[in-house]
């Protein structure tokens, strides 16, 4: 390493707010605006949805290129893993022929059927606002407006609406893929059935997604918002249960945990205009603070409260602030006097803050950093929040419940949702835990693999954007593949083409973004 290298290393580790301010916010927000400019310029010009067939048959042709050479390498597409929302990056694309699925519109908006057909590249924050000026919304929006349809359904997608509907694969009424064999397939609950089925957490592995049909709702302008503190565990698995399982009166539902006996339990609902017992709070301009901080002013008062949030607002809170990610990246972040002055610029990409990692940073993040979604039986929330409170003491943790309706046994790749007597239990909850604990003497490879055996334990899941230390026995242990399995054997080519999911999501798929950089720079 030369002595510049060794500067910047340093200014990266120690000063890595100060570096992210001058440096990471101005080339996010000149990178954003060029990229508007360039999809609305490909838009007019040659993206039209028109174009879609033409795409597709694109695609077919990469995979028939791929048959005749030989067919010896693994298929993967050809996004940048910088790209992901995950912390780590795909190494598998380094060795795999990369497929070009250049698709990202919205192919049409159906009010009669009640759906919208899009492409995979399609983000949550390009459907919300088209479908918003029209009149109508996803059921599901999951948090951050970069969020592409693609990732959601092969990965992972919830929200605090998923009580009423479940994860976003849930709101999806068809799949169109193509295949390894270089077929074009639609599949629904009744046309190709068993893979409409095992698409979702799939992570590319029987396909390549190429639309999907989508379920609208009406939207309405506001978010009706309540906010009840909480003082005690007991209180808090009391008041959240109760009001995710009243699926009748609360749109939304969430819970901001604080510490082990105090969070904050919002519940939402859609309404046309502000009434008389609260105020209006558009929560995503610039100059706010960041939503978890004004949530945890509840708490600190000790008071209920209500208030009319604009839609948009609601359905992106937590992107400014990554949830509350960006806290140990600018530290300073939420001050009144930054959020004035450059709260517009905020957050810097993903791919950036991934691409600046340092190898000391690295270093401290795979030993104390965690960024993890855990999927669990809401019957055991308390068991669930006693745990990591002893295990990790990171705080906020994040809340929101779900409901899994079983379609016969059939409700995908990795989703029995059974009890112990084999009955279906349709509540979850997703856990999220993001940040550096507060445990002394936390060290992530000794603490992850216990989570990971907890959440099997108590018939849980993990989201499989995160970091996990399974081996391939307890993967299978966690997820049943029965039915996955016996579709790899019977489409044509498919073991051929595509890894397993447990090949792309464990360590032997994804590496730190130091070391990809390292293997970019050798290859």
């Amino acid at each position: 390493m030369t002595k510049i290298e060794q500067i910047f290393e340093y200014v990266l580790t120690h000063y890595r707010g100060i570096f992210a301010t001058i440096f990471l916010l101005p080339v996010s927000a000149a990178y954003g605006a060029y990229a508007g400019v360039r999809n609305w310029i490909s838009f007019r010009l040659n993206s039209a949805p028109a174009k879609h067939d033409a795409r597709v048959e694109a695609v077919i042709r990469q995979i028939e290129d791929w048959k005749m050479q030989g067919a010896e390498q693994k298929l993967c597409t050809a996004r940048s893993g910088w790209k992901t929302m995950s912390e780590l990056v795909p190494k598998y694309k380094l060795s795999h022929r990369k497929i070009d699925i250049g698709m990202y519109d919205i192919l049409e908006i159906d009010e009669h059927r009640g759906i919208v057909r899009v492409e995979p590249l399609a983000t949550m924050g390009q459907i919300s606002r088209s479908l918003i000026s029209r009149g109508w919304t996803l059921p599901v929006v999951p948090e951050l407006d970069s969020l592409t349809v693609g990732g959601l359904i092969m990965g992972f997608g919830v929200e605090t609406s998923s009580h009423k509907y479940g994860l976003f694969q849930h709101i999806c009424e068809a799949f169109e893929i193509v295949t390894a064999e270089g077929k074009l397939l639609k599949c629904t609950p009744s046309e190709n059935p068993d893979l409409f089925y095992q698409i979702p957490w799939s992570h590319g592995t029987l396909g390549f997604l190429v639309a999907a049909e989508l379920k609208v709702v009406p939207v309405k302008k506001y978010i009706r918002l309540s906010y009840r503190p909480v003082y005690t565990l007991d209180s808090m698995v009391s008041v959240f249960e109760q009001a995710s399982r009243d699926t009748e009166q609360n749109d939304f539902v969430e819970g901001l945990v604080y510490g082990r006996d105090r969070a904050v339990i919002m519940v939402g609902n859609f309404v046309d205009a502000v009434g008389p017992d609260g105020s209006l709070n558009a929560i995503g301009r610039w100059y706010k603070p960041w939503f978890y901080k004004h949530v945890q002013t509840y708490l600190e008062r000790r008071e209920k409260g209500v208030e009319y949030v604009p839609v948009r607002d609601y359905y992106h809170r937590h992107t400014r602030s990554y949830f509350w990610a960006m806290e140990e990246i600018i530290p300073f972040g939420n001050h009144p006097v930054f959020r004035a002055l450059l709260g517009w610029a905020v957050p810097p990409r993903i791919e950036l803050l991934k691409f600046t990692e340092t190898q000391t940073t690295q270093r401290l993040r795979e030993k104390f950093h965690v960024i993890q979604d855990m999927l669990m039986p809401i019957r055991y929330l308390k068991q669930s929040i006693e745990y990591f409170d002893a295990h990790f003491c990171l705080y906020p943790l994040w809340l929101s419940p779900m409901t899994i309706k079983d379609k016969g046994g059939r409700s995908g790749f990795v989703h029995p949702f059974r009890t112990e007597d084999g009955s279906v239990d349709e509540m979850y909850v997703d856990i999220g835990a993001y940040g550096t604990p507060g445990k002394k003497g936390f060290d992530n490879a000794v603490a992850l693999p216990l989570l990971e055996k907890f959440v099997i334990e108590h018939q849980g899941y993990q989201a499989l954007y995160a970091r996990t230390f399974m081996s391939r026995e307890d993967f299978r242990m966690m997820f049943d593949h029965a039915g996955y399995d016996l579709l790899r054997e019977r489409l044509p080519h498919c073991r051929q083409a595509f890894d397993e999911v447990y090949d792309k999501v464990s360590s032997k798929g994804r590496v730190s973004p130091v070391e990809m950089r390292r293997l970019e720079k050798a290859g």
